[in-house]
C-alpha cells in the first residue's frame, strides 16, 4: 500500500492509510527523505491514526525518518497515536526520539506553524 504524500505550504503530510509491511515502511522513509530535500520543506507531519499495532520496526523507521528530516532541516510530527498502541510502545520502551508527537492531523500542522512562527521572528530580531 502507498502512502500519499501531500505538500502544503513549506510542509509534507504523510497519511498512512493501513497497516504497512516492512519494505513499505522503507519506500515511505525514502520517499520522504527526498521529497525534504526535493521541496525543501521545513516539517513532516505522519498521521498514524489507523494504526492499531505499532511493531518495533515501524516504531525505529518512523525514529530514523525523524532523525533523518532534522538532518535536513526538517521537524517531524507523528500525529494520531493510539492510546492502545502508546501503552504498548511503552511496555516495549519504544521511543520516537527526534520527532514532537501531535494529538491528530490538525494538531501537527498547528506545532509547525507555530515552530515556523517562533523561527521567523527569532531571525527578524533586531
Amino acid at each position: 500500500m502507498l502512502v500519499p504524500i501531500l505538500k502544503q505550504e513549506h510542509c509534507l503530510i504523510a497519511s498512512i492509510q493501513g497497516e504497512l509491511s516492512d519494505a513499505e515502511l522503507l519506500l515511505l522513509r525514502d520517499q520522504l527523505v527526498a521529497q525534504v530535500r526535493q521541496h525543501r520543506s521545513r516539517g513532516v507531519v505522519i498521521d498514524v491514526t489507523v494504526l492499531d499495532i505499532m511493531d518495533s520496526f515501524a516504531a525505529r523507521t518512523l525514529r530514523s525518518i525523524a532523525q533523518m528530516t532534522k538532518l535536513l532541516g526538517a521537524q517531524t510530527v507523528i500525529a494520531g497515536i493510539q492510546p492502545e498502541v502508546a501503552m504498548s510502545m511503552v511496555q516495549l520502551g519504544l521511543t520516537l526520539d527526534h520527532a514532537m508527537i501531535a494529538m491528530d492531523l490538525e494538531d501537527g500542522l498547528a506545532l509547525l506553524r507555530t515552530r515556523g512562527a517562533r523561527e521567523n521572528d527569532v531571525g527578524h530580531q533586531p
